[in-house]
C-alpha cells in the first residue's frame, strides 16, 4: 500500500503535535453509561460502510457523499528508528533494553512507545505473582530502584472447591510453587517500568490509539498510525477534530497485549498461523479489595479449582494478599465453555460466596474491578532442531498455538503473541523475556544494517526458542489440552498431577487443542439454564455497580469501536439459536437484546459501548465471528487502580 506523503516531525517537536492531539482528550464523559441512557446508541454503517471495513484508513472511502476535505488531509509523520505499539510489560521491557545497549555503545537509536490509555498502567490488569526472573536480568538493581514489589509470597495452597468444601490438592508440584516471588499491582508496576523507561531516553507517549498498520510498497511493515480525533459516530469531523498521526519506523514491536487488534491483521496479511494451531483464550475478572486487618495474611497466596464451575468447563479462582490490607480477587473461566448460559461475570459472584473466600472479604470494600482476555495455548508441539531441518520448516512447526513471531518490518511481543505459563498462572516474565530478546534483535539489526530493504528479526525467532522462555512453556505443553478428556476437570487435575510431578515435560506426546473457542458453544435448546443468585451488595455485586469501579469512560459521540459486521446476525443466529450469549459472556454490559422499534415484536442488539473495559472476550467468543474490536479515540476505557 502507498500511503501519500506528509509533513514530517522528528523528535524536538512532536510535543506541539501532541499538544494538539491532547486538547481533544478533555472532552469527556460521565464514568459509567446506564442502559437507560443508551437507547439512542446507532451502529455506524450505513453510508459509511465502506469507510469502517477498509484494511486502511488513511482516506475516508464513502460512498454517494461528499468527502469532508479535513479526513484527507495530509497527517504529520514521526520518524523513528523503532516504535512499540503497548506500555505493558513486554513493551516497555523492549524499549529499556533498546536504550541500555544503545547507551551502553555510545550510539543514537530512538525509541518511541505509543499507549493507548490516558496514563501508563490504565489498561493494565493481571493477578498478579510476579517472577522476577526477567526483571533481574533488565534491571538487576531494581530494588534499589524502587521497584513495586513490596511483599514476597510467604504461604501457597492450591485447593479444590465444592460448594460448601476446600479440599487442599498436595503435593504442590513445583512449578505451581512461589518462592521467589512477588504479589503485585501490575498496574502500579507498569507505571514504574515507565519511569525506567523514560530515565534511559525511551520517549513513551499514552493516550494514543494505534489503528492502522502502514506498509511500505514492498509489502513491509513502515510503523503505525494513530486514530483521528474527533470524529462523530456517523464518522464526521466535529469541531475538535484533529488527524493522526503517522509514527515510521525502520523496526515495529507490537506489544498490544491478549488478542490485539492490529495484531488481527497481520496474522492475515503475512498469515502468521501457517502451520500453527488455533489459540485458545480464558477471561479473566478481577476485583482489588481492602480487607479488615484482622483477617489479612500478608503474603497468603490460594488458587483454587473446581466450584461454581461444572466438570466441563476449565478455571478457577485466584486470591492474594499483598501488603497494605490489600487483596487481589479474581476468577478465571475458559472461553472454550460450552453452555451458553454459563456467565463468567455472575460465577465469579458466585466464587466469592464460597465460605473460604467469604470469610476473608466481610468488612471489606472494593476498590476497583476489571477484566481482560488472556491466551492459554502456549506452545504443542515437539521442538525441532534447527541445524537438523531447514530453518524455514522448523519455524513454521514450531510453536503450537504461539503465532510466527516476525515478518518484515517487525514482530509480536508478549501476551499478543501468547506467552502465558498456564500451570504457574503467570506469563508476565515470559512477556518482559520476549520484548528484551526482539530488543536484542533489533539492536543489532539497525545497527548493523547496510541494506535499503526491509528489517525481519529472525534472530529474535530463534532466540527465542533457544531460551528459557520456549523450555518453560515446552515443559508445560500438555497441561491445558489435558482438560479435554471426557473427564474434563478430574482428568485434568489427575494427568496434571502426573504431568509435573513426574514426567515433567519428557513425555513422548503432545497433546492438542481441539476447536476455536468460538466453535464450541451448544445451541440453546442443547443447554441447561443456570440459576445465579442475586447479589447481595455486600460480597456480590450487581455488573454496573462493577463496572463503575473500572473508571472506564468513553468520549460518547464517536465511532461505536466494537463493529458487528453483519447486523442481521446477532438476532437471526445469536439470539434465536443460542439465546443472546454475548449479553452473558461481556464482563461490562455492553451487549443486550432490546426491543427493536422500528419492527415491532422484533428484538435488535444495542452495543452499549461506553461502558466496555477491552478485554476483548466478544471478538473471540462471538459465535458467529461478527464482532470486530477496534481502538476507540486515545485515552478512552477503563482507568484501572492497584490491578
Amino acid at each position: 500500500m502507498i500511503l501519500r506523503l506528509s509533513p514530517k516531525i522528528n523528535g524536538s517537536n512532536i510535543l506541539s503535535a501532541l499538544r494538539i492531539r491532547a486538547r481533544v482528550l478533555s472532552y469527556k464523559t460521565p464514568l459509567l453509561h446506564k442502559i437507560s441512557h443508551q437507547s439512542s446508541l446507532k451502529q455506524p454503517f450505513g453510508s459509511y460502510k465502506r469507510f469502517l471495513n477498509s484494511t486502511s484508513r488513511s482516506y475516508a472511502s464513502v460512498t454517494n457523499q461528499e468527502v469532508d476535505p479535513r479526513l484527507t488531509a495530509e497527517r504529520f509523520v514521526d520518524e523513528t528508528d523503532v516504535v512499540i505499539v503497548g506500555a505493558g510489560p513486554s513493551g516497555l521491557s523492549a524499549a529499556i533494553r533498546l536504550k541500555q545497549l544503545a547507551n551502553a555503545e555510545g550510539k543514537e537509536v530512538r525509541v518511541v512507545v505509543i499507549e493507548k490509555a490516558s496514563e501508563l498502567g490504565a489498561h493494565t490488569l493481571s493477578g498478579a505473582v510476579l517472577e522476577p526472573r526477567a526483571l533481574n536480568e533488565l534491571l538487576p538493581d531494581w530494588k534499589e530502584r524502587g521497584a513495586p514489589l513490596n511483599q514476597p509470597v510467604l504461604k501457597d495452597e492450591m485447593r479444590f472447591f465444592t460448594e460448601k468444601l476446600s479440599i487442599p490438592l498436595l503435593p504442590l508440584p513445583s512449578v505451581m510453587k512461589n518462592k521467589g516471588n512477588y504479589i503485585v499491582s501490575l498496574n502500579s508496576y507498569v507505571k514504574w517500568l515507565g519511569e525506567q523507561a523514560e530515565e534511559v531516553g525511551v520517549e513513551v507517549y499514552s493516550g494514543f490509539s494505534a489503528s492502522e498498520v502502514l506498509y511500505n510498497e514492498d509489502g513491509s511493515v513502515r510503523g503505525i498510525a494513530t486514530n483521528d480525533m474527533g470524529l462523530d459516530k456517523n464518522f464526521k469531523p466535529k469541531e475538535n477534530f484533529e488527524r493522526g498521526m503517522e509514527f515510521q519506523a525502520k523496526v515495529t514491536l507490537f506489544a498490544e497485549g491478549c488478542h490485539g487488534s492490529l495484531t488481527k491483521t497481520l496474522m492475515r496479511k503475512f498469515n502468521l498461523r501457517e502451520g500453527r494451531q488455533q489459540q485458545t483464550y480464558a477471561i479473566g475478572i478481577k476485583e482489588v479489595w481492602e480487607i479488615d486487618p484482622a483477617k489479612h495474611i500478608p503474603g497468603y497466596c490460594l488458587h483454587a479449582t473446581g466450584w461454581p464451575l461444572d466438570y466441563k468447563t476449565y478455571g478457577g479462582g485466584f486470591m492474594y494478599h499483598m501488603e497494605n490490607n490489600i487483596v487481589q480477587l479474581g476468577f478465571i473461566v475458559a472461553l472454550d465453555y460450552q453452555n451458553t448460559y454459563l456467565h463468567p461475570y455472575k460465577e465469579f459472584q458466585r466464587y466469592k460466596s464460597h465460605p473460604s473466600i467469604r470469610k476473608h472479604l466481610e468488612g471489606g470494600k472494593v476498590i476497583s474491578y476489571g477484566a481482560r482476555a488472556l491466551n492459554e495455548g502456549g506452545y504443542q508441539f515437539t521442538r525441532l532442531t534447527l541445524s537438523k531441518v531447514d530453518a524455514s520448516f522448523a519455524k513454521v512447526c514450531v510453536g503450537g498455538s504461539i503465532p510466527k513471531l516476525v515478518f518484515p518490518g517487525g514482530a509480536l511481543i508478549g501476551c499478543t503473541a501468547g506467552f502465558l505459563n498456564l500451570p504457574k498462572i503467570k506469563g508476565t516474565h515470559n512477556a518482559m523475556k520476549s520484548g528484551m530478546l526482539a530488543a536484542e534483535a533489533a539492536y543489532d539489526a539497525i545497527t548493523s544494517d547496510t541494506s535499503s530493504g526491509p528489517i525481519t528479526l529472525t534472530a529474535y525467532e530463534e532466540s527465542i526458542q533457544d531460551s528459557w522462555v520456549y523450555k518453560e512453556l515446552y515443559d508445560v505443553r500438555n497441561i491445558r489440552p489435558s482438560m479435554n478428556s471426557p473427564l474434563g476437570v478430574y482428568g485434568f487435575i489427575l494427568y496434571s498431577g502426573i504431568e509435573m510431578l513426574f514426567l515433567k515435560g519428557k513425555a513422548p506426546w503432545t497433546l492438542k487443542h481441539h476447536h476455536p473457542d468460538h466453535a464450541v458453544l451448544k445451541p440453546a435448546k442443547e443447554c441447561k439454564p443456570i440459576e445465579y443468585p442475586k447479589p447481595d451488595g455486600v460480597i456480590t455485586f450487581d455488573l454496573l455497580e462493577s463496572v463503575s469501579r473500572s473508571g472506564t469512560n468513553h468520549t460518547e459521540n464517536q465511532p461505536v469501536h466494537l463493529r458487528v459486521r453483519d447486523k442481521k446476525l446477532p438476532v437471526d443466529v445469536n439470539l434465536k439459536i443460542y439465546d443472546g450469549p454475548e449479553g452473558r459472556f461481556c464482563p461490562a454490559g455492553v451487549y443486550e437484546f432490546v426491543d427493536d422499534e422500528k419492527n415491532p415484536n422484533e428484538k435488535r442488539l444495542q452495543i452499549n459501548s461506553q461502558n466496555c473495559v477491552h478485554c476483548k472476550t466478544c471478538d473471540i467468543k462471538d459465535v458467529s465471528q461478527n464482532i470486530d474490536w477496534v481502538t476507540p479515540e486515545g485515552g478512552n476505557g477503563p482507568k484501572y487502580v492497584l490491578t
